[in-house]
C-alpha cells in the first residue's frame, strides 16, 4: 500500500519520537484503565461501609494517577506534533526535488495545476493523518485490548455485551468507509481541476481582458467549483450517516449495560462498584472504537493523496543526467593583445557633437538680444 510505504519511509528518521510516542501513549492507556478499577473500590470499600479514610487514600492515588495521565498525554502530543511536521517538511521536498528533474513530458503529464495540488493539499492530507495516528490511534487499540480485558476482570457475566456491540459497530463502519473511497478520489481529482482552470486564468489574465473572455472563464471555473462542490457533499454525507451509527450503538450498549447489571445486583451476583466499572470500561472501549471512526475517516482521503504522491516520487524522468559524460579537457594556452585599442566610437561620437553644439548655443547665447536699429538682421 502507497500509504504504509509513503509514510514508513519519511518516518524513518524519526524513530526515537515515534518511541517516545509509544511509551507516553502506554502510560496514558494504563493510567485511564486503573482510574475505573480504583472508583469501583471507593465505592465498594468505603462508600458502601462508610470508610471516609479508605476514600481519602484511594482517592490520593487517583489524583497522583491522574496528574501522570495529564504528563503523558502532553508528552505524547508534543512528539507526535513534531514527527507529524517533520514528515511534512521532507515529503514535500521529495515533491519538488523530483518535479525539478522533470522534463517537460512528465510535466505536460501530471499537469502542472496536479503538481501544486499534489505537493500541497495532498501531502497536508497525509501529515494530517499522520498526526492523528500518532495522537489517538496508537491508544485507541491498548485502550481497546485493556479495556476488555479490566472489564472481563470486572464483571465477566456482562462480557457478551462486548461481543455484540464491538462487531455490529464494525460492520457499520466498513460499509460506510467502502464507499468513502471512490468519493475521496473524485474529490481529488475535482481540486485538480479547480487548480487548473484558476492557473490559467491567472497566466492569461491580459489575454482574457483584451479579448473581452471574462463571462466565458467566469462560466468555466463555475462549472469546476460546481463539480466540487458536489463531490464534497456526497462524501460529507457518507460522514455524516457514520455519526449516528456511532452514537445508536453507544447509547444501546449503555443502556443494556445498566439494564442487565441491574439485575445482577438484585441477584446479590454482582456489586454496585464492579457494575460501574464495567460501565466506564465499556465507554472506554467504545470511545476507542470512536477514535478509530475519525482515524478511518481520513484514511480513505489520506489513501488517494499518498497514491498521488507516491505517482510523482516513482516517475523517471524521460531526460536524465548521462550515467557516464564525457570528461572536459582542459584547455590550455594563452591569448596575446598586441596594437589592440578599446573604445565606444559612439559616446565619442555623441560626446564630440554635444559639446560643439553647447558651444554653438554658448556663442549664440553671449551674443542674443535685440538687434540694433538699422543694422541689418
Amino acid at each position: 500500500m502507497n500509504l504504509v510505504r509513503l509514510v514508513a519511509a519519511h518516518l524513518r528518521p524519526y524513530r526515537p519520537w515515534l518511541l517516545a510516542v509509544a511509551v507516553f501513549q502506554l502510560v496514558s492507556v494504563i493510567a485511564n484503565l486503573v482510574l475505573p478499577s480504583i472508583n469501583a473500590k471507593i465505592i465498594d470499600l468505603g462508600i458502601t461501609p462508610g470508610d471516609t479514610g479508605y476514600i481519602w487514600r484511594m482517592g490520593g492515588i487517583m489524583l497522583a494517577i491522574t496528574l501522570a495521565q495529564v504528563v503523558a498525554a502532553g508528552g505524547a502530543t508534543y512528539f507526535a506534533a513534531r514527527s507529524a511536521m517533520a514528515f511534512g517538511r521532507d515529503t514535500r521536498r521529495a515533491l519538488f526535488g523530483a518535479v525539478g528533474r522533470f522534463s517537460g513530458r512528465e510535466v505536460s503529464t501530471f499537469g502542472a495545476a496536479s503538481l501544486i495540488t499534489r505537493t500541497t493539499n495532498d501531502v497536508q492530507q497525509v501529515q494530517l493523518l499522520v498526526l492523528m495516528t500518532l495522537s489517538m490511534m496508537i491508544q485507541a487499540p491498548f485502550m481497546a485490548v485493556g479495556g476488555v480485558v479490566m472489564a472481563v476482570r470486572e464483571e465477566a457475566d456482562l462480557a457478551w455485551l462486548m461481543v455484540v456491540a464491538v462487531p455490529v459497530l464494525g460492520a457499520v463502519l466498513g460499509v460506510v468507509i467502502a464507499q468513502m473511497i471512490p468519493g475521496f478520489r473524485l474529490v481529488q481529482t475535482r481540486l485538480d481541476a479547480v487548480n487548473r482552470v484558476l492557473r490559467e486564468q491567472l497566466t492569461g489574465v491580459r489575454v482574457i481582458r483584451a479579448f473581452v473572455r471574462e463571462p466565458v472563464e467566469r462560466e468555466r471555473f463555475d462549472g469546476a467549483n460546481t463539480a466540487l462542490t458536489d463531490a464534497s457533499v456526497r462524501v460529507m454525507r457518507l460522514m455524516a450517516i457514520m455519526f449516528p451509527w456511532v452514537m445508536l450503538v453507544l447509547n444501546l450498549s449503555t443502556v443494556a449495560v445498566w439494564w442487565f447489571g441491574s439485575h445482577l445486583i438484585a441477584d446479590g451476583s454482582a456489586q454496585i462498584g464492579s457494575v460501574t466499572a464495567y460501565m466506564q470500561y465499556m465507554m472506554q472501549i467504545l470511545m476507542s472504537v470512536m477514535m478509530a471512526t475519525f482515524m478511518v475517516m481520513m484514511v480513505p482521503r489520506a489513501s488517494v493523496a499518498a497514491d498521488r504522491i507516491s505517482d510523482v516520487l516513482a516517475t523517471t524522468p524521460t531526460v536524465a543526467p548521462a550515467e557516464h559524460p564525457a570528461a572536459l579537457r582542459a584547455i590550455t594556452g594563452a591569448v596575446e593583445l598586441d596594437g589592440v585599442t578599446m573604445c565606444y566610437p559612439v559616446l565619442r561620437n555623441r560626446y564630440s557633437e554635444a559639446s560643439t553644439s553647447s558651444r554653438g548655443r554658448g556663442r549664440r547665447s553671449r551674443s542674443s538680444g535685440p538687434p540694433a536699429r538699422g543694422r541689418p538682421r
